[in-house]
């Protein structure tokens, strides 16, 4: 610690502190305007400048405390100085505020008595109001630069730019007359650190100060980040992102900050609905709940509990799916238990269990910045989960090694040493080459390989087919580039991997991450600080929807049903069924044989967002029941269910959620539910107890089933709600003095003291091109929309991304006779779907890329039903295709 006076005030702060820390932590409120605690310090608008001992004045955000000290802060000089510095900055400010509450530099104008001047800037300076989320009024700016360092430093994004000097400098966009000509992300961090309205917040014109602020976390992807959320009237005006939040930082992307109108649109269903002849018709929570209640127990009085499934939700939360399992195996006697991460991230927890023992990612979103490399496979991090993406570009800017392995050139790929842009299906190949290559430059972690895995000589003796040569062939890459994608990973230490579902869609979704786990233990990257294996899941509660036991062969906490089934049975008081349950692909096949007759949908537009539509569609209306639960009557409800129940929205309730590094961190209900939505608890609770179960499913709030929770969950009985009120904890968290695990398999592996390299060989793709489908489709999210558009599409988003397109290397759309913007077909050996086209420079020739958000345009009618051989993960990533002018 480090001893100073300030003001005669003796106070103590811990070595590296700056002195403007230490002000603030004395409760001092030294003004500045150059300054945030997400950026480096600058000292330039010296308003923050302090008078040490003997006279010497200093800028304090610049100025390490030292042991002894003593500080001024509020001479008459230093109050002179500053009120001359904000006069000169005031000359060219507007006279009026802008619209909503006073700007931070409004406040210190008043604090000083100074009057803004008014007087025009030169030249003239930037103003766009046509972005849907910011408003820019450049004759605001003061020159500060907190636009450009947050977009440099934090977003990486480089759109503002600083142009000539003196009393002529302004800032500029990187290209482009307005914001949405430009290279902008709409991450609002310029507006959020802006201190005098010259970006702003459209959410703030015209609108008092909000009534409250609720600390919650993010309803979209599964980087977890944490916001405030303003409320006025009853409605979500604003959110920001926590500047304490482990994961984000003070951080959010354009869902996160600017995507919630959809709680408030004027589509959301907010009543019971029973479908009739006449079409859907609303009623009262009794008549639908005793509808579904007397019709899931004819189903299961003439069929039996194996012709019933429940689909938890990826995008409820933790407790919400603990119930969803709980009613399917006490009230149904049922294990046809499962949710959408069948179709996503099964591949992943099903290698990561089988490699390690443990299903989720080995490492921390904080070993980003200690990793001297990154592998990243399969994943698009800076669209589908910006903040990682952010944080691992701001790693590469900094020194750090880059591999991308992508059948596009994303963004990352624009950073990376090293970018292998494979034929779409040729994942395992291109791994077991780029293992080989290790091996064959000598680039092995010997000492690691021998004191803590297994097999590894019948590893090496597998890999020698597989040179870079072969796979080269394979995969349309050069053998050179993947022998250098080898060196680069392999002489990073430590080396991050990161994939996402472009690496587990696939018909060897499994097997590639397996491949992936044995490029870590190759190079000794397990149980490292800054390595490991890390899936970035794509749902903001995926990881704990599966985790919480919404999957039909383990019980909460992921552990398998046959070792946990006698503890469940003892926390419910009520026997578990045994018998195997189906997961969803085969529930889908059992519903269109006929043997599956009841289906509830928690969360989950199953119609929208499976493959082959068509088959989908056939399955669905052979139901006897479908039962769906959710906040809009989505293509699932409109085509083929009976009953709707409405949902509140994760800003409506409280829980949890899990984020993709396995932190458990609480959500908080900043709103009441609208109209009669309940939560999903709720709705699961009361029905339990319309059959009969209501002692089961007796909870007085979301704390008592978490409580029960953490009863089953060994590994996660240490985080009780108390524990995560201010920040959350990753599992295993064993007890309430367990401080969380910040990285797995440091010392042992999960599944034993030594890890096996599992030889997983290439199988190719059965979707292959041919001369009537010449061309490889691959379907993914994009940045501004998130899945099947549900939340999204209802959202200003819809004016940043209108809608899906199909992007085509710019020789093909010259072939075809074809340009951007034109209507084409594109026709699959399942279906057709009508796309404008986007010529894209980023996609190899032969190949396609299309976003499957807008439901108008259906992509999934596209899609092939291949599924990966162990887990039943749908193939996503390639369909062969045919392209024609609409």
């Amino acid at each position: 610690m480090v001893s100073l006076v300030i003001d005669d005030r003796s106070v103590q702060v811990p070595e590296g502190t700056t002195l403007l820390q230490a002000l603030r932590r004395a409760g001092l409120d030294v003004p500045t305007l150059c300054h945030d605690d997400r950026l480096k310090p600058s000292g330039a608008c010296r308003l923050c400048m302090v008078e040490l001992e003997g006279g010497r004045e200093v800028s304090s955000c610049t100025t390490p405390a030292a042991e002894g000290m003593r500080v001024r802060t509020a001479t008459p000089g230093l109050e002179s100085q500053r009120k001359l510095m904000l006069q000169l900055l005031a000359e060219t400010h507007p006279v009026e505020e802008p619209p909503g509450p006073k700007t931070p530099f409004g406040k210190l104008l008043d604090r000083y008595g100074v009057t803004p001047g008014g007087k025009p800037r030169r030249p003239a300076s930037l103003k766009d109001a046509t972005h849907p989320y910011l408003r820019i009024d450049m004759d605001r700016c003061v020159d500060c630069f907190r636009c450009v360092r947050i977009c440099d430093e934090v977003q990486g994004q480089f759109v503002w730019r600083v142009w000539n000097r003196g009393d002529r400098t302004e800032i500029r966009l990187d290209q482009g007359a307005n914001l949405q000509g430009s290279s902008c992300v709409s991450c609002g961090a310029c507006a959020d650190t802006c201190p005098t309205g010259a970006i702003l917040d459209q959410h703030v014109l015209d609108r008092d100060t909000p009534a409250t602020w609720t600390r919650t976390t993010c309803p979209y992807c599964g980087t977890g980040c944490e916001m405030d959320v303003a409320v006025q009237n009853g409605q979500i005006v604003q959110v920001r992102p926590r500047m304490d939040a482990p994961v984000n930082k003070g951080h959010l992307c354009v869902k996160g900050r600017y995507a919630h109108a959809f709680v408030h649109s004027s589509e959301r269903a907010l009543h019971p609905m029973i479908r009739t002849e006449a079409g859907w018709k609303n009623v009262t929570w009794d008549e639908a709940l005793d509808t579904v209640a007397r019709g899931l127990q004819g189903v299961l009085s003439e069929s039996g509990p194996g012709s019933v499934g429940v689909l938890g939700s990826a995008r409820a939360t933790n407790e919400e799916n603990y119930l969803a399992q709980k009613f399917a195996r006490v009230v149904l006697g049922s294990n046809n238990v499962d949710c959408c991460a069948r179709v996503c991230h099964g591949p992943t927890a099903a290698a990561l269990k089988a490699t390690l023992g443990t299903g989720a990612a080995t490492n921390s979103f904080d070993d980003i910045e200690r990793a001297c490399g990154f592998l990243v496979c399969g994943a698009n991090p800076t669209e589908n989960h910006p903040i990682v993406g952010a944080r691992i570009k701001q790693a590469v800017l900094a020194g750090a090694r880059l591999v991308v392995i992508d059948p596009r050139e994303i963004e990352l790929a624009r950073y990376a040493d090293v970018h292998l842009p494979i034929r779409p299906g040729t994942n395992v190949a291109v791994l077991n080459a780029v293992a080989n290559s290790i091996l064959e430059q000598g680039l092995a972690d010997e000492a690691y390989i021998r004191t803590r895995t297994a097999g590894f000589e019948e590893y090496v003796a597998f890999l020698e087919p597989w040179t870079p040569e072969r796979a080269a062939d394979l995969a349309g890459v050069s053998a050179e580039g993947i022998r250098q994608a080898a060196r680069v990973y392999a002489e990073a230490d430590p080396a991050m991997i990161f994939h996402g579902l472009g690496m587990t869609e696939h018909r060897q979704g499994t097997e590639g991450v397996e491949c992936l786990v044995n490029l870590a233990l190759l190079t000794g990257n397990v149980g490292k600080p800054g390595g490991g294996e890390n899936p970035l899941r794509g749902q903001n509660n995926v990881q704990g929807s599966a985790h919480m036991g919404c999957e039909p062969s383990h019980l909460a906490g992921y552990t398998p049903l046959e070792s946990a089934a006698a503890l469940y049975e003892e926390i419910w008081g009520r026997p578990v069924p045994r018998e195997r349950g189906m997961t969803w692909t085969e529930m889908l096949e059992a519903s269109h044989d006929g043997s599956l007759k009841a289906l509830w949908a928690i969360g989950y537009d199953v119609y929208l967002s499976n493959p082959d539509a068509n088959r989908t569609a056939e399955s669905l209306r052979k139901l006897d029941l479908l039962v769906v639960q959710d906040l809009f009557l989505n293509e699932t409800a409109r085509d083929f269910a009976h009953v709707f129940f409405p949902a509140s929205s994760s800003f409506e309730k409280d829980g949890t959620f899990m984020n993709s590094e396995r932190r458990v961190q609480r959500v908080r209900k900043c709103i009441e539910p609208l109209g009669d939505s309940l939560s999903d608890w709720e709705i699961i609770c009361t029905l339990a107890a319309k059959m009969g179960f209501a002692k089961e499913f007796d909870y007085h709030d979301v704390r008592a089933i978490w409580n029960e929770v953490r009863k089953g969950w060994k590994a996660g009985a240490g985080i009780s709600y108390e524990r995560i009120e201010s920040q959350g904890l990753q599992w295993p968290c064993t007890s309430e003095d367990h401080p969380g695990t910040t990285l797995l398999h440091e010392k042992t592996f999960s599944i034993g003291e030594r890890a096996t390299f599992i030889r997983s060989d290439y199988l190719p793709t059965t979707e292959t091109t041919t001369e009537a489908f010449p061309f490889l489709l691959n379907t993914g999210r994009t940045l501004f929309q998130f899945n099947a558009g549900t939340m999204t599409g209802r959202t200003s988003n819809a004016v940043l991304r209108r809608t899906d397109t199909l992007d085509m290397a710019p020789g093909d759309a010259e072939t075809l006779g074809i340009r951007t913007g034109e209507t084409v077909r594109v026709v699959s050996r399942y279906g057709e779907a009508l796309l404008p086209l986007r010529v894209d420079e980023s996609i190899q020739p032969g190949t396609l890329f299309a976003t499957f958000h807008d439901p108008k345009v259906f992509t999934n009618r596209l899609t092939s039903p291949n599924r990966d051989r162990q887990t039943g993960a749908f193939e996503y990533k390639v369909t062969a295709v045919r392209v024609e002018k609409a």
